[in-house]
């Protein structure tokens, strides 16, 4: 088993890389298939959909900085919480944002992938 499948600090920060890199076999790998997205602006985002923006170039990150990251583990799930500030663009529009967020993962079969994600815009 991979580091990054054993620790959801890790594979959180994969995550993250993984939004700005494009690392769409990555990103398919951490998000469960019933993954949801409560994003910014309080939408609910699907795999699907997130998974979509992306590779459409709707949503582009250029940059995600984390900071403040913890980490909380109860019985096969896994809370990481932390702040960043992004940078991007959508649909051609640029944006930065600074937010905190929480991240809810889940083990299966020994192995983490996210089922939750959840930010709200904060001020730098």
């Amino acid at each position: 088993m991979k580091q990054s499948e054993k620790d959801p600090i890790t594979l959180d920060r994969k995550f993250l890389d993984a939004l700005v890199t494009r690392e769409f076999e990555s990103l398919e790998k951490i998000l469960a298939d019933d993954f949801t997205l409560i994003d910014l602006s309080g939408a609910v985002v699907t795999k699907e959909a997130l998974l979509g923006n992306l590779r459409s170039g709707e949503l582009h990150f250029e940059a995600i900085h984390p900071d403040d990251v913890k980490l909380r583990v109860y019985d096969g799930t896994a809370l990481v919480t932390g702040r960043t500030s992004m940078r991007g663009t959508h649909k051609r529009t640029p944006f930065a944002f600074n937010s905190r967020y929480t991240h809810t993962y889940i083990n299966k079969f020994g192995h983490w992938q996210m089922a939750a994600a959840q930010g709200t815009p904060i001020a730098g």
